[in-house]
């Protein structure tokens, strides 16, 4: 979801590749409650120090490819305070699968220590942790994992210009449960609140009465 500029400078990075070329890993399992036209709702907490505050959030998966560890969907925040409409956002998102992706960004500004770090948010994240530390995560097999971890990267906005006072610099770690469908993330951006919290829940539907599709993607 797209968040408040900062007025803060950006600090320079060096990114390196995000991509493991690893092929001899499983991707992780396919997923009833993960796929083209599964929609979600919930709310993203974008609180600071001088203010609490939620945004309420519609997500809509429109395309997973297991094999390439990709997916890709539209992130709608409802009641943005700076915006007229409902913002609409589309996302790319990478699933770490230790043959397309690791746990390790590796770009987006964010460190092997941010990586960490936010990954330990989520309780489901620990069992892997001593692996992940002795090789990077390269030897983990996540086929039968009951959770699926990504990084969502809003790419543009929908409906809105890029002048709407709103960033989509950061990205999300996330973290899909196998068994319920809810997902759980937190949004990295070196200028924007840190651990900004998002908790969806899968609607169980294919369509849940959101209207999407009366945006053009490009």
């Amino acid at each position: 979801m797209p968040v408040r500029v900062v007025d803060t400078p950006t600090p320079s990075s060096q990114p390196s590749p995000g991509q493991d070329a690893n092929a001899g890993q499983p991707s992780p399992p396919t997923c009833s409650l993960l796929s083209p036209g599964r929609c979600f709702d919930g709310t993203q907490n974008v609180s600071s120090l001088q203010k609490d505050e939620a945004w309420k959030v519609n997500v809509r998966i429109h395309g997973y490819d297991p094999e390439q560890g990709y997916l890709c969907g539209t992130m709608e925040a409802l009641n943005v305070p700076l915006a007229d409409t409902p913002v609409v956002t589309f996302w790319e998102g990478e699933v770490v699968d230790a043959k397309n992706y690791t746990f390790f960004t590796g770009k987006w500004e964010a460190s092997p220590e941010d990586d960490i770090r936010h990954w330990s948010k989520f309780p489901s994240f620990t069992p892997l942790l001593s692996q992940i530390e002795t090789d990077g995560g390269k030897s983990l097999d996540l086929s039968n994992y009951p959770h699926i971890f990504m990084r969502w990267k809003e790419q543009y906005f929908v409906n809105v210009g890029v002048d709407c006072g709103l960033t989509i610099a950061g990205f999300y770690y996330v973290c899909f449960s196998c068994s319920d469908g809810s997902i759980s993330g937190f949004y990295y951006d070196p200028n924007s609140s840190p651990f900004q919290k998002l908790e969806l829940r899968c609607t169980n539907e294919k369509n849940n009465g959101f209207t999407f599709s009366s945006y053009e993607l490009a």
